[in-house]
């Protein structure tokens, strides 16, 4: 009788805890101020070292904070600014300074943009970053030039995330640049500058290159549609490439223009249509950047003007399905963001800072 009474009041309390602790809901995690918005990555003047980031708010035309790095941190960032990326809470800001062996990756809480780490000195002309696993990060890199400025053999730092840490250099091709991941593996792009004409494989699990594909010279802006098929640029024409056959599968002309060439390829919300840039320089008249924004839906062939007039940057926000874009007018002054919708009707424009050149929709 003792035993029974024991276990019931027992099983009573245990009971009546279980019930208590399960109605108490844990608070939300408070909101921190770069939660949201679109992070406007302005490269500055090269030789001023004056790259900045800023943060556009997605429900209101004027900018919602300028240098936010320096704001934060109370420092600036002593570079340009080549690329940012997100994994989980971390940010990794890629700074290219002018002046050689200064170039840094500043590692950051993506939250509220205070500093973790800086990597200094380990790195030289960084230009993309971008997530390969949970736990490491992959930073694309020319390296140093040669005498002559051309382009010695590029590789890809490995960067661990938990020790913030540069594991391992994986050296590809001359003039490596835009890259992508796909599964277990990143797909490598290079400038048109280059000559190389490869586009190159690195085995994740590994940090290793398993191959090389010869497709043509000058592969980038690369990105990935709803298929996992990889969309980039190869002169005056868009390419579809199959990350599992590594082939080929479609080869698209941009347009009709003797000189204009596509560029910023951008997906929208589903991932099947592509916004990009057409553009050529007119030497005839200053070398003035002239030409349109194109869409191209994945499911067909021909591309189709929807904003009569060129830009620098494109994004694309998923949330409101709005374009952004941006204009420089010169290296030493304040640029401009435009906000379209999909149709290419003009919603509103704002001042941002020097040289605002690609956007992180966040």
């Amino acid at each position: 009788m003792r035993t029974y009474s024991f276990v019931f009041r027992f099983a009573v309390v245990f009971f009546a805890a279980t019930t208590v602790f399960s109605c108490i809901k844990s608070d939300p995690e408070p909101a921190q101020p770069y939660d949201k918005g679109v992070l406007v990555l302005n490269a500055g003047n090269f030789f001023d070292n004056n790259g900045t980031l800023s943060l556009l708010s997605k429900d209101s035309k004027s900018m919602a904070s300028f240098d936010v790095f320096q704001k934060e941190n109370g420092r600036s960032l002593a570079g340009g600014i080549t690329d940012y990326a997100e994994v989980g809470e971390k940010g990794f800001i890629l700074v290219d300074n002018s002046t050689t062996g200064k170039d840094a990756i500043e590692i950051i809480n993506a939250r509220t943009f205070k500093s973790l780490a800086t990597i200094a000195g380990e790195v030289e002309n960084p230009r993309r970053v971008v997530k390969a696993t949970d736990s490491k990060a992959y930073i694309v890199c020319w390296d140093a030039f040669n005498a002559d400025f051309s382009y010695k053999i590029g590789y890809v730092a490995v960067l661990d995330l938990n020790t913030n840490k540069i594991t391992k250099k994986i050296a590809v091709q001359n003039g490596a640049e835009d890259i992508v991941v796909v599964g277990n593996e990143a797909f490598l792009g290079n400038t048109s500058f280059s000559g190389q004409k490869v586009l190159t494989v690195i085995d994740i699990s590994k940090d290793e290159v398993s191959q090389k594909i010869e497709i043509g010279a000058g592969l980038k802006s690369l990105v990935v549609d709803n298929a996992n098929k990889i969309w980039l640029i190869l002169g005056k024409e868009i390419l579809r490439f199959n990350p599992q056959t590594k082939t080929v599968e479609t080869r698209i002309t941009a347009g009709t223009h003797p000189r204009k060439t596509p560029s910023k390829l951008t997906f929208n919300k589903d991932k099947t249509t592509l916004f990009f840039n057409y553009t050529f320089d007119d030497a005839a008249d200053g070398f003035k950047t002239k030409g349109e924004v194109y869409s191209l839906n994945t499911n067909e062939t021909t591309a189709k003007q929807i904003i009569a007039r060129p830009f620098v940057g494109l994004g694309y926000d998923p949330d409101n399905n709005i374009l952004y874009s941006s204009l420089i007018p010169s290296y030493k002054q304040s640029g401009f963001v435009f906000r379209y919708n999909i149709t290419g009707a003009l919603i509103d424009s704002t001042k941002a800072e020097i040289a605002p050149s690609v956007f992180f929709i966040k």
